[in-house]
C-alpha cells in the first residue's frame, strides 16, 4: 500500500488550519483518511476563545479516532460523535451558537477488505480511482450551487445560507449536521486509489482549469502530492490580474493526501 500526504499554509507567518491524517491498523487490513478545512472567520468576534486550528486537531483527532476504532459505526456517526465531544471540551467557555464558532469542511474515507466507505460535508473533494482508471469527484455541492447575491456579504452568509436549509453545512458545534453529509459505500475491488483535496488544493481544478479531476489525480500519483500544491502556488502567484481568483483570497491552506489501496 502507498500512501503520502502534503500540508501547506496560506500564510506562513499564520498557523495552518487544515488537519489530515491517514491511519492504518496494526493488522495491515483496511484504514482511513480524515481531511479537515478549517473555516476561517472574518474579522471580529466568534465567540470562542480558541482558534481554528485548536477545533481542527480536536475534531480531526476525535473523528480519527473514533473512524478507526468503530468499525461498524457509519461514518455520519462517527462524525456525530467527534463534533459532541469537540463541543463539550469547550461548551463552558464558549459560545457555541455563534454562527462563527469554529468549524470545517469534512472528508473521510474508511476501507476494508469488503468495502470503501466514505463522507463528504462542504467544499473538500474525494477523488476516487476505480480498476480502470476513471476518477469519480465525490462533492458537496451545495455551496457551489448558491447564487452569487447569497454569497456578497459575510453578514448575509452567516444570516442566511451557513449551516440553514436551503444554504451550506460545516461541521461546527451541531452534532446533527452529520446527517447532511454525502456518504456512501463501494466495494472494495471498485476502487484502486484515493484522494483528498481541501479546496486550496482543489483550485487546480475549480479555478484554474489545468485540467480535470482524472488529470488531477494522475498528476498526484506520477508526481507526488507536493508537487500538484507547487503548481497551485505558481499559478496563484502568476494571476496578477485576480482573472481566475476573483474574490478569493491569492494563497488558501492547501492539502492532499493519496491512498492506494
Amino acid at each position: 500500500m502507498r500512501t503520502e500526504l502534503a500540508s501547506e499554509p496560506g500564510d506562513h507567518t499564520l498557523a495552518n488550519e487544515d488537519f489530515v491524517a491517514v491511519v492504518l491498523p496494526a493488522s495491515g487490513q483496511g484504514g482511513a483518511l480524515v481531511v479537515l478545512d478549517g473555516v476561517t472567520p472574518p474579522k471580529g468576534g466568534t465567540g470562542c476563545l480558541h482558534s481554528v486550528p485548536w477545533y481542527t486537531a480536536r475534531l480531526g483527532g476525535a473523528l480519527t479516532e473514533l473512524t478507526l476504532s468503530l468499525p461498524d459505526v457509519p461514518l455520519s456517526r462517527a462524525l456525530s460523535r467527534a463534533i459532541a465531544r469537540t463541543a463539550e471540551s469547550h461548551t463552558q467557555t464558549c459560545d457555541l451558537s455563534h454562527p462563527r464558532t469554529p468549524q470545517a469542511t469534512v472528508v473521510v474515507a474508511r476501507w476494508s477488505t469488503q468495502k470503501v466507505e466514505y463522507l463528504v460535508l462542504s467544499d473538500s473533494v474525494l477523488l476516487v480511482e476505480s480498476p480502470d482508471g476513471s476518477v469519480t469527484a465525490l462533492l458537496d455541492d451545495r455551496l457551489a450551487r448558491l447564487p452569487r447575491s447569497a454569497l456578497a456579504t459575510d453578514a448575509l452568509v452567516d444570516a442566511h445560507v451557513r449551516n440553514k436549509e436551503g444554504g451550506f453545512f460545516t461541521a461546527a458545534a451541531d452534532p446533527s449536521v452529520a446527517d447532511r453529509a454525502v456518504t456512501g459505500v463501494l466495494p472494495r475491488d471498485r476502487v484502486r486509489a484515493l484522494a483528498a483535496l481541501t479546496d486550496g488544493a482543489a483550485r487546480w481544478v475549480e479555478r484554474f482549469g489545468e485540467g480535470d479531476w482524472t488529470d488531477c489525480l494522475r498528476l498526484v500519483r506520477e508526481h507526488g502530492a507536493r508537487t500538484l500544491l507547487n503548481r497551485v502556488r505558481a499559478l496563484e502567484a502568476a494571476d496578477t490580474q485576480r482573472a481566475f481568483l476573483g474574490r478569493a483570497k491569492t494563497h488558501d491552506d492547501a492539502t492532499v493526501v493519496y491512498a492506494e489501496l
